[in-house]
């Protein structure tokens, strides 16, 4: 009889996972962060988000006009495709637990922010990882990290406050495509590809997006619903993906629900790629697991 396939992560392997970086072969720890191939999350940390928040400036101007004059409509199904985190203290607290672990934090979609409130946003960043911010002056690669106890790199959008901060890197590009359906996401992402990759660290990002037309034709439907539905596919094009400085490289790949569909191991496994056979032959187990 046929043994029938997991589909979720067990906890033995959600450890492994946890640990990633400081089980990669030693000739890994050289190569810029940049070049190597990195899980991501799109989760939003939006701050105070609730009933009385006003739509994003970013989204469509029909959808402003709707949520403008018909707010007690609107805001309570864009509500739906929205998650506010803060999120911050508890990555401090698992980057203590994990001392040779790397995270990579994009601050970002600043609508209605201040000044007064960057400032203050930009000193609870340093408050909180302090030490830990990795300068943008440096090629980062996780020998370099590891000898200077850097565990941060915290990228800004706002180049005010990165010309004033040099812990702060700047914006890095994203490859958002904007799309309600994966076949039409991944020719976006082909066509980005083509162009070619960006010197330093950027994302390319298999988020599906529900837009106006997707989310008044859904309105019991959710980005969740529609996004667990795609993984399987998109995760098909992960694993045909390579990391490096080529102009067809990924770095980055960053999705929703992260968690689900083994997304986070195939990107992961990438970085086998890599590695030079004749000069690296005990392939981490972690690289080597089950790849569904």
């Amino acid at each position: 009889m046929r043994r029938k396939k997991k589909t979720k992560n067990s906890p033995k392997k959600c450890h492994e996972l946890a640990y990633w970086m400081s089980h990669l072969p030693e000739c890994l720890w050289t190569v810029p962060l940049f070049n190597l191939s990195l899980p991501g999350s799109h989760d939003a940390m939006t701050y105070s988000l609730d009933e009385t928040s006003t739509v994003s400036v970013n989204e469509s101007k029909l959808l402003e006009l709707m949520d403008k004059h018909m707010h007690w409509i609107i805001h309570p199904i864009v509500l739906r495709w929205c998650i506010t985190q803060d999120v911050l203290w508890d990555i401090l607290r698992w980057l203590k637990a994990h001392p040779c672990e790397v995270v990579i934090l994009a601050f970002r979609n600043f609508d209605g922010l201040e000044e007064d409130h960057h400032r203050h946003l930009v000193s609870c960043i340093k408050k909180i990882f302090c030490c830990r911010l990795c300068p943008r002056n440096v090629v980062p690669t996780l020998q370099h990290m590891w000898a200077h106890g850097y565990q941060v790199i915290a990228s800004y959008e706002d180049i005010l406050q990165v010309a004033l901060h040099n812990d702060l890197w700047p914006a890095i590009p994203y490859w958002w495509g904007n799309k309600t359906s994966a076949k039409n996401l991944i020719r976006y992402l082909e066509l980005k590809k083509r162009g070619g990759r960006s010197g330093g660290l950027f994302v390319a990002g298999i988020n599906l997006t529900g837009d106006l037309t997707y989310i008044l034709g859904h309105l019991h439907y959710s980005i969740k619903k529609m996004t667990l539905r795609a993984l399987p596919f998109l995760n098909r094009w992960i694993k045909k993906q390579r990391p490096g400085a080529e102009k067809d490289c990924i770095n980055i790949i960053a999705g929703d629900f992260i968690e689900r569909s083994n997304f986070v191991r195939n990107v992961i496994n990438l970085n086998e790629k890599l590695i030079p056979q004749e000069h690296c032959p005990n392939i981490l187990p972690l690289l080597a697991f089950e790849k569904i």
